[in-house]
């Protein structure tokens, strides 16, 4: 079993390892967002949880993600919460950066339109053609306590989750 790279500034392609309670995660950082507001480092989480690490990534990196998170590697990496094991072309298919939808929070709690994000511009559409529900929903910047958990958990989002 080999163990993972020191190394605290993670790089686009790079393979992180997260250690939950039930085993480990890994995801493949494939983007930086910089435009105002800042969202930071984008991660692909990969399905399942390992008890042992993989030997090779490269197949896991070309398999379908469980979804799509905002996270700030870079401290995590930093304060040693993730590691990362490798660093691997991102798919083809996941080079450009993502679509995402996300519901439009009314004042008063309920939800309105749907809102399409390309990482710049927003376009507000009252509702999803079949192709836009399947785009990843936007769920924000999370902390390593809330990934953690969520990835023990192996929880997927859900049209609740953007509601």
């Amino acid at each position: 079993m080999k163990s993972p790279r020191i190394r605290s500034r993670p790089r686009i392609g790079d393979v992180i390892e997260i250690e939950t309670p039930r085993g480990f995660a890994y995801s493949q950082y494939t983007h930086r967002h910089t435009s105002p507001p800042r969202y930071g480092a984008l991660l692909r989480i990969f399905p399942g949880l390992f008890v042992d690490r993989p030997t090779s990534h490269a197949a896991l990196v070309t398999q379908p993600h469980r979804f799509l998170v905002f996270f700030p590697l870079g401290a995590a990496c930093n304060r040693r919460i993730v590691q990362i094991v490798a660093n691997e072309t991102v798919p083809y298919e996941y080079q450009e950066f993502p679509v995402f939808r996300d519901r439009v929070r009314l004042s008063d709690g309920r939800t309105g339109p749907w809102c399409l994000w390309d990482g710049q511009r927003e376009v507000r559409v009252k509702y999803l053609s079949p192709e836009q529900q399947r785009l990843p929903l936007l769920l924000g910047v999370w902390n390593d306590t809330i990934l953690i958990k969520r990835l023990a958990s192996e929880w997927l989002p859900s049209e609740e989750d953007a509601a």
